[in-house]
């Protein structure tokens, strides 16, 4: 079982200081705190219990430090801003992990964008010596990069020519789509393993800033002050993350709303979120002395918490299958109530974490299928999960019943920006914006008919016809579906972020299955090693 919590007291390889509007997240990786024995985090290089600790210094600040406007992300080390991601780590990693880990690097990175553009949260990334691989593609994520100008400290992505795999956590993408660098640049600086250094660095779009050694403390201090000035006035104090515990009794994981039973023989594991029970808050001031334990809070960190169990700690499983139970009414007048008050900063947080829990769903490489029963509690939220699902299996009974709520409009984006009703007529936007804009509950029949679930299912057919649509989907190729629901599940326009995990994730997935990168002889495996890499010159 792996545990993701963590807490900025017991931090082995981050170091968060607050200083009034201005946070400082200092990188100190502490070498012989790996994740995994086997290899040495050297020149702050970074493995998954690394990007643990800084995917919680961004959910931290966004809910515990609201006061903060610009967080500043640096390094503690004089001598290494970050060398990237521990290539000891990914050699000795299996396939399944190596993937994993760049998908949650993604996410963390994505997260720090997302607390940029909804919380008021900007960042400076304050790059003090050599820059190189994830380590650049943090300074990708932020909103400046700002680069001390000196013989020594370069920026670059030598994924390419040194590993022969791909920057998997976003720098392709980010360089065109979000920094805007001209092709031809991006071309020859993802083939340069050196990098770039200081005024060719700037003139090429690469870094924003760039300051003599002697000033560069002090400038980005004086740039952090110039940027919290400008931003408007946040609440003063937050709340408090408590941990997210569970209890295991052999293949299920049982938290307070949330419940996994693992199939392991039948490679699926059923997923049960309940909602809200009892009062409620009705604002934001309500949810501040409810704190953490407020359901809204902590239903969505555990189906988080839950997600990632089963990507990193069940590679086998090939299927979630999707159960919602609870009171609908109380689920929607939850939702009502934030909206109402999203300009407060808590409601604002409380939604922000509902929607990134919601793209980890769909970002997932399992099957997913909802199963829509007498006792589903299929509404808000909950109903997003269950669209967002590759199948919808609804019972033909009077009490079933689908709700949609007032978040479906556009308060829970999908990774590439539409809401999941768009994304799911595509060819009928009309339908999509009158289901969005005039939410209400179907019963089945209607629900069937509105285009909201894939069969509808006589009772007397149902436990049949469920147990053989799900022994039907495990016996598939998980290769093949894994391809087949990436290209299904996003249908529209790609952003950078949807290009993100559809483009650069799926090419770095077959790349590292490729014996020029991982093979006995590849440039990953032999790279430190006398030998070079021996190439399968074929191009296909």
């Amino acid at each position: 079982m792996t545990d993701f919590n963590r807490h900025p007291d017991s931090y082995h390889h981050w170091q968060l200081a607050i200083d009034g509007e201005v946070a400082h997240l200092r990188m100190n990786v502490d070498p012989e705190h790996a994740f995994r024995p086997g290899y040495e985090l050297k020149l702050n290089s970074y493995d998954l219990g690394v990007d643990m600790e800084l995917a919680d210094a961004i959910q931290r600040l966004r809910f515990e430090h609201p006061g903060v406007k610009v967080v500043v992300v640096g390094s503690a080390q004089p001598r290494a801003f970050c060398a990237g991601a521990n290539i000891g780590m990914l050699g000795a990693s299996s396939h399944p992990f190596k993937v994993n880990f760049c998908k949650y690097t993604n996410e963390t990175r994505l997260s720090l964008e997302d607390a940029s553009q909804h919380s008021n949260l900007r960042s400076i990334c304050a790059i003090n010596a050599a820059c190189a691989g994830g380590g650049y593609e943090l300074a990708l994520a932020c909103d400046e990069i700002h680069l001390v100008n000196d013989n020594n400290s370069a920026v670059s992505l030598p994924e390419v020519p040194l590993l022969a795999v791909l920057p998997g956590t976003g720098g392709l993408t980010r360089l065109v789509d979000k920094r805007k660098v001209r092709r031809d640049r991006a071309d020859v600086f993802c083939t340069m393993a050196e990098g770039l250094r200081g005024k060719k660095a700037k003139q090429w779009g690469l870094v924003d800033e760039i300051w003599p050694k002697s000033k560069f403390q002090d400038s980005v201090d004086v740039r952090a002050r110039e940027l919290a000035a400008s931003m408007p006035a946040k609440a003063a104090t937050g709340i408090t993350l408590e941990p997210i515990t569970h209890e295991r009794d052999g293949n299920r994981y049982t938290y307070r709303h949330v419940e996994i039973e693992i199939d392991p023989e039948g490679r699926l594991a059923t997923l049960t979120v309940r909602g809200p029970e009892g009062d409620q808050p009705q604002d934001g001031a309500g949810y501040e002395r409810a704190g953490s334990s407020a359901w809204a809070i902590r239903c969505f960190r555990e189906i988080d918490d839950a997600l990632l169990q089963l990507r990193f700690d069940h590679e086998q499983i090939g299927l979630i299958v999707l159960k919602t139970r609870g009171d609908r009414e109380a689920l929607l007048a939850v939702e009502n109530a934030l909206q109402a008050d999203r300009d407060h900063w808590l409601s604002n947080e409380i939604l922000c974490l509902m929607a990134r829990v919601l793209r980890r769903w769909d970002l997932n490489a399992r099957s997913m299928y909802a199963l829509v029963d007498a006792e589903a509690c299929c509404a808000g939220a909950f109903f997003e999960m269950t669209i967002a699902c590759d199948r919808v299996y609804a019972l033909d009974d009077e009490q079933v019943r689908l709700a949609i709520g007032p978040l479906s409009a556009g308060a829970l984006p999908m990774s590439h920006g539409m809401t999941r009703l768009a994304n799911r007529f595509l060819a009928d936007p009309e339908q999509a914006a009158r289901l969005a804009n005039e939410p209400r509950s179907y019963g089945a029949q209607e629900a069937d008919e509105q285009g909201l679930v894939t069969f509808l299912l006589d009772p007397v057919d149902w436990d049949d016809e469920v147990r053989i649509a799900l022994e039907e989907r495990v016996s598939l190729s998980p290769d093949a579906l894994t391809g087949m629901e990436a290209s299904l599940r996003f249908g529209g326009a790609e952003n950078c972020d949807s290009k993100i995990f559809g483009r650069l994730s799926a090419w770095q997935n077959w790349i590292f299955t490729r014996p020029n990168a991982t093979g006995e002889e590849g440039a990953l495996t032999r790279y430190g090693a006398p030998e070079s890499a021996r190439f399968d010159w074929r191009r296909t």
